[in-house]
């Protein structure tokens, strides 16, 4: 098998010196791929990533244990800036704009390390707007007064400036319609396809990460509990019935409460 892009090898993160969020995360990013991170709310998806991105001293994190690597390459030490050069760019849950710059001055933000000139920089903005034409369209708007879509393909888009090799997209469809939720993920689709730009994504839309992505791992308390192919994911009966909301719903007694918690034991 060819080296993956991307390698976390059994990481244990710390804050603030005695909280252990993830305990021996393990993971593979194939180049080319999208890989979704599942699991609830605090399962430790955005603390994966921000590992990857070496974004954990601005949060008193810090990984303590095993090991990550890109292209073969331990990037454990290295700055985000470093993460930055080699192609990694992080899009932040909450989305993150500058409000009080335009779109296109966010959008151009992005663009801020390049060094490959003007008429490139304009060739990927160009690009990035033939992706989200409905920014094309509010490019001389403040931010601030775009609505959450907006804001979130502004995010998107800001990071596609920089020309990265791989994305890591944390929590795309937060506060956002549904219809919404599904034209960025089409997006998402789209660009991994034509630009052959490779997505990590954590994700609590369960349904709708693994309808775009192709590898899912479901964390649960800060370890991976269940990986695999994104359709076989869908169709496991537990990630149904956990994640999925389907099934589960004839249970009338606490004996059925009782046998519902042991069958979860391999989330814990």
């Amino acid at each position: 098998m060819a080296t993956p892009l991307l390698e976390v090898n059994g990481i244990e993160v710390i804050y603030n010196h005695v909280i252990l969020v993830l305990k021996g995360v393990s993971l593979q990013v194939p180049e080319g791929r999208i890989v979704a991170l599942l699991g609830g709310n605090g399962a430790g998806k955005t603390t994966t990533l921000r590992a990857v991105s070496n974004l954990l001293a601005g949060e008193r994190g810090e990984v303590t244990k095993g090991s990550i690597t890109l292209r073969g390459e331990r990037i454990e030490k290295l700055t985000t800036a470093d993460m930055v050069e080699r192609g990694v760019i992080q899009v932040m849950e909450g989305r993150h704009c500058f409000g009080h710059l335009t779109i296109e001055e966010n959008l151009l933000t992005g663009a801020y390390t390049r060094k490959d000139g003007k008429a490139a920089i304009q060739a990927t903005l160009e690009k990035v707007y033939a992706y989200f034409p409905r920014l094309k369209t509010r490019r001389h708007s403040q931010a601030a007064y775009t609505s959450g879509g907006e804001q979130q393909m502004c995010a998107i888009g800001r990071a596609l400036m920089a020309n990265p090799k791989m994305v890591l997209l944390d929590e795309p469809s937060m506060g956002l319609a549904p219809q919404i939720v599904e034209e960025v993920f089409e997006i998402v689709k789209d660009l991994n396809t034509k630009e052959g730009t490779t997505f990590l994504l954590a994700e609590q839309n369960t349904h709708m990460a693994l309808r775009y992505a192709d590898y899912g791992y479901i964390l649960e308390n800060g370890r991976v509990v269940m990986d695999g192919e994104a359709r076989a994911l869908a169709e496991n009966e537990d990630v149904k019935e956990f994640y999925l909301g389907m099934g589960g719903g004839d249970r009338k007694s606490f004996r059925d409460v009782k046998s519902y918690k042991r069958r979860k034991r391999w989330l814990a």
